[in-house]
């Protein structure tokens, strides 16, 4: 299934010109030389490995196009850019951008791009938190056996439900993943039903809940106290989308609690997580430091990406996910 989003975009001048790129991403020789054989010989490419950090605000904004998350007063401040290409699919703090300022400028993102990475990273917390993973590395540290005292508390997903909050990328992949262990999955969506009016009849008989959904106004304290509470005894809340979604301390309060099992966290409400933080000590809960959409092909791929839109883009042909910033992705 294909997650794309096409709208045709015309460079302002003709593609026989000279075009200057400025790549804010940090790339492996391999991978600039991939960028750079993509180029015609008149065109121009920075790298912001390259060059100081002053410098890299004036090439950033000489550039018809950006590939990369710079700083968005470098948006603001470049008159010549017509196409930024974001190397993440979430969207601050360019969702926070008067884009009518610049009205010439077409935004990408790397939307769907790391389905399946954060699929697997939410099922692996899920897996660590039911068959035990984390109190038996722990043992094993210790020099500890503790063999079949353990086995009363481990669990298998085989028919369990999971409500998986948003059918994007992320979430269809994840849904599909735990179909394949045999869970019952429900989607939430924005516009189809079941949608997150609904989410109060549902919450209540998922065994597991997945958040992969954008920060937007909707989403933004989604489940919040009311709706967290809401949750059966006994499930697992897991977060692959945004730490906003949630209200941080309400979960921590039913985590210590008992009332939840435990949750997988990739994304909270700060980032990094302070050090005095309470779930860096709660012994239920598995942070995995927004490294989900990580994987070691990551930086090699994300060129693949820009490469193919900029061919698209010299030709005057459509550009793949380019951000609809009133729906906010």
């Amino acid at each position: 299934m294909s997650f794309h989003r096409l709208v045709q975009v015309q460079r302002p001048v003709p593609c026989c010109l000279p075009m200057t790129i400025y790549c804010h991403v940090h790339l492996a020789d391999s991978d600039k030389e991939s960028l750079l054989n993509a180029l015609s010989p008149t065109d121009q490419c920075f790298f912001a490995q390259d060059l100081s950090p002053a410098k890299q605000q004036v090439r950033s904004g000489e550039a018809e196009v950006i590939f990369g998350n710079v700083p968005i007063d470098w948006v603001a401040n470049n008159a010549n850019l017509r196409w930024l290409q974001l190397n993440s699919a979430g969207l601050n703090p360019y969702n926070r951008f008067d884009w009518t300022q610049r009205p010439q400028v077409v935004v990408t993102n790397l939307h769907g791009f790391f389905g399946q990475s954060c699929a697997e990273t939410a099922l692996a917390g899920i897996l660590a938190l039911y068959r035990g993973i984390a109190p038996l590395v722990d043992y094993q540290r210790d020099h500890e056996w503790v063999g079949s005292k353990l086995r009363p508390s481990l669990h298998v997903l085989s028919g369990k439900q999971a409500l998986v909050l948003g059918a994007g990328a992320i979430g269809q992949t994840t849904g599909r993943l735990l179909e394949a262990f045999g869970c019952e999955v429900t989607y939430v969506r924005r516009s189809e039903a079941p949608t997150f009016a609904d989410l109060d009849s549902l919450l209540p008989e998922a065994d597991l809940v997945v958040g992969t959904l954008p920060e937007t106004a909707e989403t933004i304290n989604m489940l919040d106290a009311r709706r967290l509470s809401l949750m059966k005894r006994g499930s697992v809340m897991v977060n692959v989308g945004r730490g906003s979604l949630l209200d941080e301390p309400a979960l921590i309060d039913l985590l210590t609690s008992g009332h939840l099992a435990g949750a997988v966290l990739d994304v909270t409400a700060v980032e990094p997580l302070p050090a005095d933080h309470l779930l860096w000590e709660l012994p239920n809960v598995i942070l995995t430091q927004h490294t989900s959409g990580g994987y070691a092909d990551e930086k090699r791929d994300m060129v693949r990406v820009f490469i193919k839109n900029l061919h698209a883009y010299q030709a005057g042909l459509p550009l793949a996910n380019v951000v609809d910033f009133s729906r906010g992705y």
